[in-house]
């Protein structure tokens, strides 16, 4: 089983019923099943008003605590092998499961894949920098992060991993808006991962999203915080490896 894991704060109806329908149409290899842990920051019931009966779908709730908070509630609930984040108003491309899937049985420890902004117009912009097309050796990404100014070579948004991987990690790091990166980072160091140049996400951009593409993410005082505290946990369990080999 993979398990989606989508953390619900104040959604827009329309994109949560795409995010969902976008789910419902992937075709999983044989043996293979979804399920979608769709978890409440806060107890508004409001993803439950908005979505079809679906018993694939699991609702979960809890006080408000930020989206890290929230997706690691939906990690506790998890019970498949895999674990893959989807926000609330993104959008998974046909057959992007099933590379996950696929990618990670061939020995890697987590995959993400290429992702295309999502304009209101509903126009799609490609990202600029990209790597290549497969494998990704521990340490690989935490370099390009680094030289690139903190900032990632793939979208983490796109990211699936191993669920004891996860677990063993702490899960989404609590950061504001890089817990995602936090968790990529960490797992990029300790084992291989994957990069799938095929498209596997429309990540949207409209007025009403969180704050992770506002100012508010990138005041120079917070950001500084989160990237000295994401490279310094980097740096322990690069450590740590290089001392059990």
């Amino acid at each position: 089983m993979i398990s989606v894991i989508t953390a619900v704060y104040d959604p827009e109806p329309h994109h949560l019923l795409q995010a969902y329908r976008s789910l419902a149409s992937q075709e999983l290899p044989d043996g293979w099943t979804w399920e979608w842990l769709v978890q409440q920051d806060g107890r508004t019931g409001v993803a439950a008003s908005v979505l079809p009966h679906d018993d694939r779908v699991s609702h979960g709730s809890g006080r408000h605590g930020g989206v890290a908070i929230t997706r690691n509630l939906a990690l506790s609930r998890a019970r498949g092998e895999l674990v893959k984040n989807l926000d609330q108003d993104d959008v998974l491309t046909a057959g992007v499961l099933a590379r996950d899937v696929a990618a990670i049985s061939s020995g890697v420890q987590w995959t993400t894949s290429r992702a295309l902004d999502l304009m209101p117009d509903g126009s799609l912009v490609a990202f600029d920098g990209d790597p290549a097309h497969g494998r990704l050796e521990p340490g690989v990404v935490l370099e390009l992060w680094r030289r690139n100014n903190f900032r990632l070579p793939v979208h983490p948004t796109t990211m699936c991993m191993r669920r004891d991987l996860a677990v063993m990690l702490g899960g989404w790091m609590a950061v504001p808006g890089s817990d995602d990166t936090g968790l990529l980072i960490a797992a990029s160091v300790l084992s291989s991962g994957f990069f799938e140049s095929a498209v596997g996400l429309h990540y949207r951009k409209w007025p009403g999203q969180g704050s992770s593409e506002g100012s508010e993410h990138y005041e120079a005082v917070e950001w500084n915080a989160r990237m000295k505290l994401i490279n310094e946990r980097a740096e322990a369990l690069q450590s740590m490896r290089d001392a059990v080999r």
